[in-house]
């Protein structure tokens, strides 16, 4: 290749504020006299190569060019050479013993051409400009011409503050000071290192979009949907009478409406539907905000909180929290749009596809009750497809996905909706300081034999005997990542210190969040359990903990109910399921157990694994969270409708399918054991069979059933004996299905003109009355059929105290109560 080639072919060309500036190779007989004179000038000395002659520059760049582990570059700058660069292997040049280096690492010497002397012809910005094309040059990829970087290192002179500052603007970070010997010249050098998100990062590169899904379109979107959803929550509870402003269509149920709501300085318009039970579904774009002087404002639901403040009485030290809550929620349902729009989300198609996909064959023999791996394989997919799809969070309350604590990598990380996924870590915590509850099927070694691999037992047994502890006296204890580097080694410092708590690292298995949060399913064996944690963040009225003392008794709580269900035939023919948790573990050898008054502290390492369900479904089955069925995608498209319409069924058939398998079981085991559950969306798991719903597990057992009846349990079984008598024992089935449920899921078909309202609620009145035709003997006095029942409001609890909503030990006397609501399915 000619000279004259050479100067016209570039390797690699970077955009700077000055212009393309063209790397190509060095060519010593072209280039030398250039590199010699910048050389040769005072401001080189750092490359301490002034005193050589032109031959002698054209000998060095000569042998950078043949040593395959250096490179010799030329920079151009509107065809003017500007920049000196080489480019070396850190692992085999100069940095050898003194940096440990990885994969991708380019080391990189810099050498700018000296400013003219003439003021006039220099180019202000020029080093800028240069260090920038030279940074985006090495982290290029090889196929766009650049040296596929993903390390940038360089050791400038510590004394050399010049360079130190440039290289800062461009995102290096110091790692540490090292001596470094060059042509028999020694230096203290600051061994630094820059990545393609440093540089990005900093003001020599593009920026780096923090937060991309903060943006006025989605923010539009989603301030609208919660206002509506607040409206339309708070107005159900009886905070406020939004009334008719004489607009929209004729009267009747499920017709849309204007309504205004008018407050001190603003006043709300929005077309709205409302139906049984108080319900009101709002259309979010129909919504405006109006002063009192006749200006428009901004729809926006932080303001709609401190516009209906003096309704709301929210105390005013928790005022903050309570936003700060929203503003996550808020942050969330963008984040959760975003995702949607750009594909990464399925949609409701895409997500019923799953959900009916045909039984896929497995090439093995196979027991009639297991899966093919295949089918299992899909099941398990579409399940945590459906888990990770959900928009709205609990379908009740406004600031559903708090999360404080979390910052925005943390969310992106743990959120079930980014469908990440983690690994735990694991303790080994002092047995004498510790305890674990089994079910009675099961043992310490056939747990940890389940849970873990024989190679992770062996390294945690090997980790503790190197620290010269005893593997026998530590029992093993899961926690979430972000527990593992915010709380444990924090928080229990001292704890870590003595050896009461062992640090062992992470576990192998892959895990993804559920809608819970804190529950966690096993994505590479998801046979196995899942795994309950501990996590300190404050979410929806809560601090997100698991209280060691509290969960002694949830194996053995399980296991009575586990006997319960099985060992009733109406259950058992209904398909009615349980997953029990088997097993519990938690540490209280800590300070924050000794102190005089319960504290939140002393929830922050525990854990319990409940069972998976999918080692129960049979090929063909499929599996989704209920609160699925409460799902819109960003289109507004509804997963039941979308169901309905699949499944080749009517919708009548399809409904009663459900209530069926939901509906029933709860009423039964109400009426025929004083049993009442926590039966919300996130609690249950249906089991589809062709995009039908055909039986259901109940899950979260230890914390949240109750025996609503006087009755003697064994200890510590009897912990959930709460009596009650039968208008609030009713409760459990008109607070928590009706009004938590079945209103929303009626809202929707209605809406969607799948199944009207009044049949709707007809279907669930043949189901209860079915119930009571085929148990004519059950000595109840629950009135399911009752004109009307108490009107039990979540909102109002959170508003309360948005930092625990009630007391766990006696939910019952935590209510509130907003009078009495129409039973929509009373009797004629």
């Amino acid at each position: 290749m000619t000279a004259s080639a050479v100067l016209t072919t570039s390797t690699y060309t970077a955009p700077t504020p000055l212009g393309d500036l063209a790397f190509a190779s060095a060519v010593p007989a072209v280039d030398a006299v250039a590199v010699h004179g910048w050389l040769a000038h005072p401001a080189s000395a750092a490359w301490h190569m002034g005193d050589l002659s032109p031959d002698e520059v054209h000998d060095y760049l000569a042998a950078v060019a043949a040593d395959d582990a250096q490179q010799g570059w030329i920079g151009r700058l509107d065809g003017e050479p500007v920049v000196y660069v080489e480019t070396y292997d850190p692992a085999r040049v100069l940095l050898t013993g003194v940096h440990d280096a990885e994969p991708g690492d380019v080391g990189m010497h810099l050498l700018v051409a000296p400013a003219p002397e003439d003021r006039h012809a220099r180019r202000p910005g020029l080093t800028d400009a240069v260090m920038s094309a030279v940074v985006r040059f090495c982290l290029a990829d090889t196929a766009a011409g650049g040296r596929g970087g993903a390390r940038v290192v360089v050791e400038p002179d510590v004394q050399n503050a010049k360079i130190a500052a440039k290289n800062a603007a461009a995102g290096f970070r110091v790692l540490r000071e090292v001596e470094v010997t060059d042509g028999g010249l020694t230096k203290t050098a600051a061994l630094s290192v820059c990545t393609h998100q440093d540089f990005a990062a900093s003001p020599l590169g593009d920026g780096v979009a923090v937060a991309p899904h903060l943006r006025g379109d989605l923010a539009e979107r989603a301030h609208r949907h919660l206002v509506a959803k607040a409206v339309a929550e708070l107005a159900h509870e009886r905070l406020f009478a939004p009334e008719l402003d004489g607009t929209g269509g004729p009267e009747g149920p499920g017709r849309p409406r204007g309504y205004r709501l008018d407050l001190d300085a603003v006043t709300y318009s929005f077309v709205a539907r409302t139906f049984a039970l108080e319900h009101w579904v709002l259309d979010p774009a129909s919504i405006t905000r109006t002063g009192h002087d006749g200006r428009d404002l901004p729809v926006d639901v932080l303001e709609l909180v401190t516009d209906l403040q003096p309704m709301l009485a929210i105390p005013e030290d928790l005022l903050a929290t309570y936003l700060e809550e929203l503003s996550s929620t808020l942050a969330a349902a963008m984040a959760k749009r975003d995702r949607e729009l750009s594909g990464v989300t399925p949609d409701v198609v895409r997500l019923v596809a799953g959900l009916t996909a045909p039984e896929a064959a497995g090439p093995e023999a196979q027991e009639p009750a297991q899966h093919p791996a295949e089918d299992r394989r899909r099941t398990a997919q579409s399940f945590q497809a459906v888990e990770a799809a959900m928009s709205e969070g609990h379908p009740g309350f406004l600031a559903n996905n708090g999360r404080i604590g979390f910052s925005l990598p943390d969310y992106e990380r743990y959120a079930p909706e980014r469908g990440g996924r983690l690994r735990l870590q694991w303790l080994a915590a002092r047995r004498a300081h510790s305890h674990l509850a089994l079910a009675a099927d099961q043992s310490e070694a056939g747990l940890y034999e389940a849970e873990l691999s024989g190679a992770e037992r062996a390294a945690f047994a090997a980790r503790l005997a190197a620290r010269g502890l005893d593997p026998a006296d530590y029992l093993y204890l899961p926690v979430h990542p972000w527990q593992a580097e915010h709380r444990v080694p924090i928080t229990f410092a001292a704890d870590v210190a003595r050896d009461d708590l062992v640090l062992l690292g992470q576990g192998a298995d892959e895990y993804t969040p559920q809608q819970s949060i804190r529950t966690m399913f096993n994505r590479t064996r998801p046979e196995r359990h899942y795994v309950k944690v501990a996590l300190a963040i404050q979410n929806m009225g809560f601090l997100r903990g698991l209280s060691p003392a509290y969960m002694r008794a949830t194996p053995a709580i399980n296991d009575w109910v586990a006997r319960l269900v099985e060992g009733d035939g109406t259950l058992q023919a209904a398909g009615f399921g349980v997953l029990r948790e088997l097993a519990s573990v938690g540490y209280t050898g800590d300070v924050y157990h000794r102190t005089d008054r319960p504290n939140a502290h002393r929830k922050m390492l525990a854990a319990l694994w409940r069972e998976s369900p999918l080692p129960r479904t049979a090929p063909g089955e499929r599996l989704a969270t209920m609160a699925s069925l409460l799902h819109r995608d960003a289109a507004g498209s509804a997963l039941v409708t979308e169901l309905v319409r699949v499944s080749g069924v009517s919708a009548d058939a399809w409904v009663r399918a459900y209530l069926d398998a939901y509906l029933y079981p709860l009423v039964h085991g109400l009426r025929a054991h004083a049993l009442a559950f926590m039966p919300h969306g996130e609690n249950l798991v249906l089991v589809l069979r062709d995009g039908v719903v055909r039986r259901v597990f109940m899950k979260d057992i230890g914390e949240e059933v109750a025996v609503l009846s006087d009755r003697g349990l064994p200890e510590p079984v009897s912990r959930v004996v709460s009596p009650v008598d039968d208008a609030e024992a009713a409760l459990a089935i008109f607070t928590d299905v009706f009004d938590g449920v079945l209103r929303h899921l009626a809202g929707i078909l209605a809406v969607d003109g799948v199944l009207g309202e009044d049949r709707f609620w007809a279907l669930v009145g043949e189901c209860l009355d079915r119930h009571e035709a085929e148990h004519p003997d059950l000595d109840s006095g629950v009135d399911l059929r009752a004109a009307r029942f108490a009107h039990s409001c979540l909102n109002r609890l959170q508003l309360r105290n948005t930092l625990q909503m009630v007391d766990l030990a006696d939910q019952s006397s935590s209510l509130i109560y907003a009078g009495t609501l129409a039973n929509p399915v009373a009797r004629r």
